[in-house]
């Protein structure tokens, strides 16, 4: 119903489809209860059928807590949304200044943004809720500052609006101020569409997903993608699946975390510290221990 509601349905129809059925048994039992209480329109079908859609992940396991972290694009602003930083910068570094004055005050508003997004950084390495409160204030402040100049002031406004998705770390420390991470992963597809355009069928779009996955996921983990292909059509069987390999990585990952923590523990640091936030106050020893380690 959250997600109606903010997606601006009209009331009249959230009421009617609060009082109706809640289960269905395919998608053209949902679309025939639809026709039912006089919900016909293509942008209310697709917003009723989408908070639907959110309903279901939940009431099937999936954790209303779940960060999405987006562009800051309205259809992405579902379960916990979190706004990338940069994204949100790039309307500021995309206006073209008409004087010097104008020039000078999207230089000092860019400058603070990223003075923040540093501090906000080191937040996420060390999230002391002492912190919070003043992060809070710093972000109001410059969102509240108007320059002058009402593309600035446009920007500034949209970053108002957005306060709870780019502040999100500060409640969630372990997520990324930014979404390259994600859009590093679409980077082989993007420029295989720029290069020979889209698929011309839905077995083409299927076959192109999955083996840019494939090597996507090889490369990940370190795996020849073309020795894996020929491991894979040769039936040859000398390369793990690569679900093992995720599977195995996780688990090195995770005894290295806990190997470090018990040696920050050994070495006199604080039970439950980062090695990087150690290495500040610890002795040569434990340095040349966590290199041998390979950390």
């Amino acid at each position: 119903m959250a997600y109606w509601q903010r997606q601006k349905l009209p009331q009249a129809m959230v009421s009617r489809l609060q009082e109706g059925r809640s289960v269905f048994a395919d998608l053209a039992a949902w679309q025939a209860h639809l026709r039912d209480l006089a919900i016909t329109g293509e942008r209310h079908v697709r917003i009723a059928t989408e908070g639907a859609l959110l309903g279901s992940l939940i009431a099937h396991g999936v954790s209303p807590e779940l960060v999405i972290l987006s562009d800051g694009a309205e259809q992405y602003d579902v379960l916990m949304h979190a706004a990338c930083w940069i994204h949100a910068e790039r309307s500021l570094a995309r206006l073209i200044p008409c004087d010097e004055e104008h020039r000078e005050a999207i230089a000092r508003v860019r400058r603070e943004i990223w003075e923040l997004y540093q501090d906000l950084k080191a937040y996420r390495q060390d999230p002391r809720p002492a912190r919070r409160p003043r992060l809070e204030a710093r972000f109001d402040v410059m969102c509240d500052r108007r320059p002058g100049f009402p593309d600035i002031d446009g920007v500034l406004k949209g970053l108002r609006a957005h306060r709870s998705a780019l502040l999100r770390v500060l409640e969630r420390p372990e997520i990324p101020l930014h979404t390259n991470l994600s859009e590093n992963h679409l980077r082989d597809y993007v420029k295989k569409r720029k290069i020979s355009g889209s698929t011309r069928s839905e077995l083409g779009r299927r076959a192109r997903d999955t083996f840019a996955s494939l090597k996507k996921t090889c490369r990940e983990l370190g795996v020849n993608f073309w020795a894996y292909l020929q491991d894979r059509v040769r039936g040859l069987g000398q390369i793990p699946r690569l679900a093992v390999l995720i599977r195995r990585k996780a688990e090195e990952a995770a005894a290295r975390k806990a190997s470090a923590a018990q040696l920050v523990q050994a070495c006199g640091g604080a039970a439950g510290s980062t090695p990087r936030r150690s290495m500040r106050v610890t002795s040569a020893p434990l340095l040349r221990a966590m290199v041998a380690r390979g950390y």
